[in-house]
């Protein structure tokens, strides 16, 4: 239930990092509420990666799905 409401959110926040030429995909989430996110295309390689998932996609996780406590790159 958990992970189809982060897939939902994460297809919110795709477009913007498509309009980049990066994406993102969905790795797993653990029982305390991090989420493992993989950044691919040109957000994969992109010096700003860890903001980009603290800033942007963590942020937005959390307001539309507050069981998510924090989001890990892999």
């Amino acid at each position: 239930m958990i992970e189809e409401k982060i897939k939902t959110a994460l297809n919110g926040i795709r477009p913007s990092l498509q309009a980049d030429g990066g994406d993102v995909e969905f790795v797993s989430v653990a029982n305390d509420g991090t989420v493992s996110l993989r950044l691919t295309g040109a957000c994969g390689s992109c010096p700003m990666r860890q903001m980009t998932l603290k800033m942007g996609v963590e942020s937005a996780l959390k307001q539309a799905v507050p069981e998510v406590t924090s989001v890990v790159g892999v």
